[in-house]
């Protein structure tokens, strides 16, 4: 009997001690959760600024072919006529490539609308040829017909990112000439054409002129 009153005492001590341990697990576990949900996450704030990184122009622009002539290529414009890129010397020209069947190219077109925005009224030309083939020229001019107030361009036997020397390496494409018609830089893939990078590549142009 005695043994038995002496284990009832143990058995109580060691029930509370671990009832203890979990309610300061628990309450562990809320304050770890509360302020995680509180705390703005430094890795994620990182990586959204690394995305913005990847498609800013100043960091993207390539001089490849800097003072080159851009290729006396034809292409065509919605009335169907004959269009060169030195048919826009005189202005500082973003001459973009794209298709209605690359993602990326969609993505930053209503950026290059808003660049053609910001420079309305200013010798700046927003210059967007569609390689389309002729069977999605509808599709292609129905995208640009919403991207206001760019003009739609077309090169349906789709040859002109081969005519650029060197060669575009993708698509989107797009080429910088100033205003003597000579390509002054250029952009591989997706961009933010909206962006302070992009203003900045075309203001140092438009001062050099």
């Amino acid at each position: 009997m005695n043994d038995q009153s002496a284990a009832k005492p143990r058995g109580g001590f060691l029930g509370w001690t671990l009832w203890g341990v979990a309610a300061i697990g628990v309450a562990a576990v809320v304050y770890i959760i509360t302020q995680s949900a509180t705390k703005p996450s430094t890795p994620a704030s990182g990586a959204v600024a690394a995305a913005a990184d990847t498609h800013d122009v100043a960091k993207k622009l390539e001089h490849a072919s800097d003072g080159a002539q851009p290729p006396a290529y034809v292409f065509f414009d919605q009335a169907g006529k004959k269009v060169t890129a030195s048919d826009f010397k005189g202005k500082i020209v973003v001459m973009n490539l794209w298709a209605t069947w690359c993602g990326p190219c969609k993505v930053e077109m209503p950026t290059l609308a808003k660049l053609a925005q910001a420079y309305a009224g200013k010798p700046v030309a927003i210059v967007a040829v569609s390689i389309d083939k002729p069977e999605a020229l509808a599709q292609a001019k129905a995208f640009i017909s919403q991207q206001a107030p760019l003009n739609f361009y077309n090169d349906p036997d789709a040859k002109l990112p081969w005519a650029l020397k060197p060669a575009a390496s993708g698509m989107p494409t797009t080429i910088i000439l100033g205003k003597d018609g000579l390509e002054r830089g250029r952009v591989s893939g997706e961009a933010d054409w909206a962006g302070a990078g992009a203003k900045a590549a075309i203001d140092k142009l438009l001062a050099q002129s």
